[in-house]
């Protein structure tokens, strides 16, 4: 069992920036960032293979950026020039798989994080 710790979430006006981070209790091939608005499904926003294959959703290419730090098993998402419709929870997700769709997303969730809300004010 891998455990999924993120951080760094938090409130920002548009136009500003915010990072977060995911710690893992181990190494995993396939990270990323999924997030949820109340009544809607979860979606990818990026995830990257432990080889540096990065991978982003339309709706955050250009203003996020995807990251990790094998050494230290953590995940990273840079997140600028946010905008009020990136208002979500986000979670850190991790998958065996060194699947990678050009979506943002990995080949599947097989552990989560406890997710971390990011809001963005107009």
């Amino acid at each position: 069992q891998v455990q999924l710790v993120e951080s760094g979430g938090g409130s920002v006006q548009a136009g500003g920036s915010l990072r977060l981070s995911c710690a893992a209790s181990a190494h995993t091939v396939c990270m990323g960032w999924l997030r949820q608005v109340p009544g809607k499904e979860r979606e990818w926003v990026a995830a990257s293979l432990s080889d540096g294959i990065t991978s982003y959703a339309d709706s955050v290419k250009g203003r996020f950026t995807i990251s990790r730090d094998n050494a230290k098993n953590t995940l990273y998402l840079q997140m600028n020039n946010l905008k009020p419709e990136d208002t979500a929870m986000y979670y850190c997700a991790a998958h065996s798989s060194s699947l990678v769709y050009s979506d943002g997303s990995c080949y599947g969730v097989k552990y989560w994080g406890q997710g971390t809300q990011v809001t963005v004010s107009s």
